[in-house]
This record gives structure tokens, sequence and C-alpha cells, in this order.
């Protein structure tokens, strides 16, 4: 039991040390502890967590962290994980507001921020681009980009937030109704 514990808190711990950018910029770093290094959950498992966690309020990754850390080790694995990705990143954000204080007009303090958004698209995109192979797989090419672009444009285009058009997806998949297989399907 300790040893799960000590994993979950490392794993959880390297992600609120190494999470530079904010929630979406650590998801990838959750997808890598939890799915690559433990698979503690399977891709698919990981996007449903991703989506029922972005239709919930507040941080994306500690809501991930308490699912993931319930999973593995219970009440207490959730605690153990929302713990370990949450006070690193109160200790960098108080020693990052100091430094900012002392320091924000300086060039190399501003540069540190701006250095860090490359490293961060590029996780970004990697991700996209798993979730894309990922609906494309499920859904196909066609199903994929319409409903890639509906999405983007109820976001981008008319301001809804993200968690309303996920909610609204789940419900939509939750009344569709069920396809039986035909005869020849069911023999195989």
């Amino acid at each position: 039991m300790w040893k799960r514990q000590t994993r979950l808190f490392m794993a959880f711990l390297r992600v609120g040390l190494f999470g530079f950018g904010g929630g979406p910029s650590m998801i990838p770093l959750v997808r890598r502890e939890a799915v690559q290094r433990h698979a503690w959950l399977d891709d698919n498992d990981f996007a449903d967590v991703l989506a029922i966690g972005n239709t919930l309020p507040g941080p994306i990754v500690t809501k991930m962290a308490g699912y993931i850390g319930y999973r593995v080790g219970g009440p207490l694995g959730a605690i153990n994980a929302v713990v370990a990705v949450t006070v690193p990143l109160i200790l960098a954000m108080i020693s990052m507001l100091g430094l900012y204080a002392r320091h924000g007009d300086q060039r190399w303090v501003q540069g540190m921020g701006q250095g860090v958004i490359p490293v961060v698209m590029v996780m970004m995109a990697q991700l996209t681009l798993d979730f894309f192979a990922k609906s494309r797989a499920s859904l196909g090419w066609l199903a994929t980009t319409i409903l890639g672009i509906a999405a983007g444009g109820l976001i981008y285009g008319l301001g809804l937030h993200p968690g309303l058009v996920i909610g609204a997806l789940l419900i939509a998949a939750l009344l569709r109704p069920m396809r039986r297989p035909s005869a020849k399907e069911s023999t195989r």
C-alpha cells in the first residue's frame, strides 16, 4: 500500500514541479505519468477523465489528480495526489511573486516566462495530435473534423464555455440510441 502511495505522490509531485504554464500545459504531464509511465489509465480512460474534469468548475489538474489518486489508492490516494500536485505550485507561486516583486523590471525575469511558452506549445500540440488520432480511430475523419469545427465555432466563435460544449456532447452520447448489431455482425 505505501509503495503505491509513494509512486502516486512522486508522479503528481513531478507534474506539480514541471507543469509550467498552468492547467492545460500540465495535462500532457499527467498523461505521461498516469498512462505512459505507470499505466494507471489507458488513453480512453484518460480522455474520459479529461472530458469530465473539463465540465466541472476548478483547476483541471487538481480534479484529475484527485480522481486518478482515488482510483489508484482510494481516499488516501486522492488526498495524496492533490497535495503532491498543489504544494509545489503554491511554493513556486510564492517564490515567483517574491522574485517578480523584487526584479520584475529586469529582462531576465521577463524572459523566463517567455522561454517556457514554446515548450508548452509543443506539449499541447502533441496532446492535440494524440487526441485527434484517437478520435479519428473511433469516429472517422469526417465526424472528427465536423465535431472539431463545430466545437471550435461554439467555443471561439460564440464564446461558449468548453465545459458546456463537452457537457452537451456527453448528454448527446447518453441519449443516442444504441446501434444493434446486424445478423451478419452477431454471427462473427
